[in-house]
């Protein structure tokens, strides 16, 4: 099975977190715009940032890396995907299990009456003041992702915990492998008798216990390795 960050989807011109001058967090403190505090006490706030990035995912594209995922599981090598990102990419690449443990851009939900809406309808929901609201009660919408402050989704943590406790094999993309509790993931292969091969830049806990580290562009490794299975 594979674990992906934020890693995989840079190629797809996606910025990751960390990075100095260019990640996501480098000229924001997340909490102060992506905590469910904020979206409850200011979702102007909230959505002055979120609104944004919706704009900006919305028409990103699978890349390489994605693809090679996809093409791992069709040939039946590769039970499914847990992912950290939002970005639906994934599943725009052709995997059909994933899951998703921060959640996705997919869908937004009114916290009032559950009303579900699509990423291409939540535009037309912003009012006045620039925050999304419900056109069948008024509620507040909120995108289907996890907030800093809120738990992360108990069936998707389930099923992440045993993909890698049957995992022969835990492959690691674009992740830095230190966000807990997926963070934790590695480790239940490792005590369930997997193995790790990590596939990102710059080190991670856990490059003592991999069998493989590779370092390269994300896209063009796991290109090459799916190349390899050929």
């Amino acid at each position: 099975m594979a674990l992906t960050g934020a890693g995989i989807s840079v190629p797809s011109g996606i910025p990751d977190f960390r990075t100095p001058e260019t990640g996501i967090w480098a000229n924001v403190d997340p909490m102060e715009v992506a905590h469910i505090d904020v979206f409850e006490r200011d979702p102007a706030r909230f959505w002055s940032y979120y609104r944004p990035r919706f704009h900006s995912l919305g028409d990103k594209e699978p890349n390489a890396g994605h693809e090679a995922l996809a093409g791992l599981e069709r040939r039946g090598l590769l039970d499914g995907v847990i992912t950290q990102n939002i970005d639906r990419l994934h599943r725009a690449a052709g995997s059909r299990n994933v899951v998703e443990v921060h959640g996705s851009i997919e869908t937004s939900t009114c916290r009032e009456c559950a009303a579900s809406y699509g990423i291409g309808e939540v535009e037309a929901l912003f009012d006045e003041r620039g925050i999304a609201v419900c056109d069948a009660c008024e509620g507040a919408v909120k995108p289907d992702v996890v907030l800093f402050g809120e738990m992360l989704p108990t069936r998707a943590i389930a099923q992440a915990q045993e993909l890698a406790a049957r995992a022969e094999l835990m492959l690691c993309v674009g992740s830095s492998l230190v966000v807990h509790p997926v963070a934790a993931l590695p480790g239940v292969t490792l005590e369930n008798g997997g193995r790790l091969a990590i596939v990102t830049k710059g080190p991670t806990p856990y490059d003592d216990d991999a069998t493989l580290k590779l370092e390269g562009e994300i896209d063009a490794e796991l290109s090459a390795m799916l190349a390899a299975l050929a």
